[in-house]
Parts: C-alpha cells; structure tokens; sequence
C-alpha cells in the first residue's frame, strides 16, 4: 500500500475489522441463541433452588418447631433473595465478560 494515502490505510483498516467482526458474529448466532437460552434456564435455576430450599427448610422448621411466626415465608423470602442476587451477580459477571471480548476485539 506504498501508493495509498495515510487516511485511506486507516479508513480501508476500519472496513475490514467492522467486516470480520461482522462475519464473525453471524457465523456464531445460533451458539449466541443456545447460549441465551442456557443463561436463561441457569438464572431461573439460580432462583428457583435457593426459594425451594427456603420454603422446604421452612415447613420443616415450621412442624418440629411451631411458633407465632412462620418459618416457612420467612425462610421462602430469604431464600428468594438469595437467588435473585445469586442471578444478579451472574448477569453482572457475564455482561461484564462480554463487554471485555469486545473491547479486546475492537482493538
């Protein structure tokens, strides 16, 4: 490119990474959907089991120990909100995985 103009080599290099980056996410589009719909089913899991575990702890507590207040929606709650931050922060940490490949990309 000895004959090129400085503008044009890095207009012509802009291209060709916008191209391969472009290539490169159309040929991953179906892991990108198989890979949405296991985060999917990976975060209502990370959910679902810590409220289970709470509510079955609690109808546990609840018949060997009774009291005036109910384990079983206290320990439900709890354990709702230990999921719904164990997803959280799994969101978080592959948003953020993501965000890093493509700026590594982008370089």
């Amino acid at each position: 490119m000895a004959d090129v103009p400085e503008s044009d080599s890095a207009f012509v290099r802009e291209v060709g990474r916008r191209e391969a980056r472009k290539l490169q996410a159309q040929g991953k589009i179906t892991q990108t959907v198989w890979s949405g719909l296991g985060m999917m089913g990976l975060v209502g899991w990370s959910v679902a089991v810590p409220t289970l575990l709470g509510a079955a702890s609690g109808i546990w507590l609840d018949k060997h120990y009774p009291g005036i207040h109910s384990w079983t929606l206290t320990l439900l709650i709890v354990g709702l909100f230990i999921g719904c931050l164990n997803a959280w922060h799994w969101v978080a940490k592959e948003d953020r995985s993501m965000r890093r490949d493509l700026e590594v990309k982008d370089e």
